[in-house]
């Protein structure tokens, strides 16, 4: 039986493009690239997922209030919307992380659907033992989300010409991707994706 493979698309929010809060450097090769990702998914009638940072105003994640960052992705807010640019289907299961005051929201496995399944459960209810992961950005959620899942007993597969990192210091991606490499993800892009 063919295994359950689904297309995980990462923090691709409004805050983390351009013009955003926190932006990364280059947003636009990622929202095109994943948009060929979700058609070919699409498809296959194969599920994807979309993540997303859904703050509330008084997370400790963000400098105000203890935390690393500038606040960013707060709930309801133009900044915490997906890249208008994304073809999102209409069936795109949204997992929302960082909900509550006290948590940072780095991984997905911290996250909920807006049934407030967690993500695992998600998966598992789904079958699902493949992920396709990209998304924003490549040192910090990218990286926690391939992480995380491998450590969930999932086989991942690291989009690499959908991933942008912030590098607050130079070589944080390089070795991003090489702690993932190491840890068993598989770096694959369009080119040589086999579903």
């Amino acid at each position: 039986m063919e295994k359950q493979k689904a297309l995980l698309i990462v923090d691709v929010q409004n805050d983390f493009c351009p013009g955003g809060k926190l932006p990364v450097k280059k947003c636009q090769h990622v929202v095109g690239n994943f948009n060929k990702y979700i058609k070919e998914f699409k498809n296959k009638n194969l599920p994807i997922i979309a993540t997303r940072d859904w703050h509330p105003k008084d997370s400790q994640h963000f400098e105000k209030f203890g935390g690393k960052w500038p606040p960013h992705c707060i709930q309801n807010t133009k900044g915490a919307n997906f890249h208008p640019g994304l073809e999102l289907p209409e069936n795109v299961i949204i997992i929302s992380e960082g909900i509550k005051p006290n948590e940072e929201g780095y991984s997905c496995f911290e996250g909920y659907d807006e049934n407030q399944k967690k993500f695992n459960d998600v998966l598992k209810t789904i079958g699902i033992k493949e992920l396709y992961i990209g998304g924003i950005a490549t040192d910090y959620c990218v990286k926690i989300a391939c992480l995380d899942s491998i450590k969930y007993g999932y086989k991942v597969y690291l989009l690499t010409d959908a991933i942008e990192g912030i590098e607050v210091n130079p070589g944080d991606v390089d070795k991003a991707i090489k702690e993932m490499e190491k840890a068993g993800v598989k770096k694959i892009n369009f080119h040589n994706l086999n579903l």
